[in-house]
């Protein structure tokens, strides 16, 4: 009786091993880990950060506003806007554009993508101009995409889709070279050819550097679409965190400028956050590559 007690205590607690890697854990973490491990961190860097720039003023290393304005001054200015309620106006303008801008490049370098992957000719045509599209700065195409399609939305779609979707059709190229012969193969002899065979041997395996793209074309597309608004700022178009900054520019407001600087800034930082990362932990979790603690 002792012995089967043990035996099922071990099976139950002390999984080592293969065992051990395979079963799933479900505890749960603690609050005060989570706390200590993924909150305090950024949060002494982001203390740190604005002590040393008030320390700069403070001790007045930089003693002109109009260069480096305090914490204070910034924070005032970004809370005028607030109770203006004219803040969420300028988030909303630019997130709501670059996040559709991101699906719609999303629709097209995804097909594109795979395409140049399994297709031979394709990848020797395009896959050299998607490199060299990828490495050329987003804010080269907005006097030509102001030219073609003027000042308005259409323009600014056009500029972010010209920047994130060489990034995503590059990134399911890159996970679909990396998918081992061995998938396809088992997945050809079980029937799983033609889009059968894409949607449940390439694209699963392919993910890891799916999701790599993406995180890269989001980053394109929102930098894209801040060198569109600073360029092509227009009342029509709406005040967008972009046109803020370039506002902050032309009437030598160095707060408003870092205002606009860290909203940008933190914009960028929640999508990343509250999008990829768990994507990315999904991901990589179920690989097996990131324990469930």
């Amino acid at each position: 009786m002792a012995s089967s007690e043990t035996s099922t205590a071990k099976d139950g607690n002390d999984l080592a091993g293969l065992d051990a890697l395979e079963t799933p854990q479900q505890v749960r973490t603690p609050f005060t880990t989570t706390l200590r491990e993924k909150v305090l961190p950024p949060l002494t860097a982001i203390t740190l950060v604005l002590a040393v720039w008030q320390a700069l003023i403070s001790f007045e290393v930089v003693d002109d506003p109009s260069k480096l304005p305090s914490p204070g001054a910034v924070w005032d200015v970004a809370h005028q806007a607030w109770l203006e309620g004219e803040l969420l106006g300028y988030i909303w303008t630019s997130a709501s554009r670059g996040l559709l801008g991101f699906c719609l490049a999303l629709l097209i370098g995804t097909p594109l993508g795979l395409l140049v992957a399994r297709l031979k000719f394709l990848r020797a045509a395009l896959g050299p101009i998607l490199s060299g599209l990828q490495s050329l700065p987003s804010v080269a195409w907005v006097p030509p995409a102001v030219i073609w399609l003027g000042l308005n939305n259409s323009m600014m779609y056009a500029v972010i889709l010209l920047g994130a979707v060489p990034s995503i059709a590059n990134g399911l190229v890159s996970g679909v070279d990396q998918v081992p012969p061995l998938f396809l193969r088992a997945g050809r002899t079980m029937g799983a050819t033609g889009l059968k065979g894409i949607w449940h041997i390439v694209l699963p395996a392919a993910l890891p550097g799916y999701v790599a793209g993406l995180k890269q074309g989001w980053a394109f597309s929102w930098r894209s679409l801040m060198a569109a608004e600073i360029i092509a700022s227009f009342p029509d178009l709406g005040l967008g965190l972009g046109q803020l900054l370039e506002n902050g520019r032309n009437a030598s407001d160095m707060a408003m400028v870092f205002e606009a600087i860290l909203l940008i800034l933190l914009v960028g930082i929640a999508i990343d956050l509250l999008v990829f990362s768990p994507l990315e932990r999904w991901v990589l979790r179920s690989r097996g590559l990131l324990m469930k603690h």
